[in-house]
């Protein structure tokens, strides 16, 4: 039901290698297709509360409350904050995503950013 709800889940992890990334996004995988994307998240912070600061490719950048939308059987684990922070930048699918296969299509996050004031 999750993926039928926004196309929230993929699991095509396979052909990607793994580099280090940063403290605050410790891993990342080799760029891919993200050109065939019209958005991509370009940038990505951990706020607390389950909320994400993002930058997307085309300047715009806010805050994404993710709170509600942790429901279904992939999203259960990320209620655990610790495990929710533990996300990083998936070049390959133009978007955050976690170790254990869960991502937010990029759309997904751009209509539901509020803007930085």
């Amino acid at each position: 039901m999750v993926e039928a709800v926004a196309g929230l889940v993929r699991k095509a992890r396979s052909g990607h290698r793994w580099r280090k990334r940063s403290s605050t996004c410790p891993l990342e995988v080799e760029l891919a297709h993200y050109e065939n994307v019209q958005r991509h998240v370009t940038e990505a912070r951990y706020l607390g509360e389950y909320k994400i600061w993002l930058e997307f490719n085309d300047g715009r950048k806010g805050v994404v409350d993710l709170a509600d939308d942790l429901y279904g059987e992939n999203f259960e684990a990320l209620r655990d904050t610790r495990r929710f922070a533990d996300f990083y930048l998936d070049y390959g699918l133009a978007t955050i995503a976690w170790h254990h296969g869960a991502d937010f299509a990029p759309d997904y996050l751009y209509d539901k950013l509020s803007a930085m004031h």
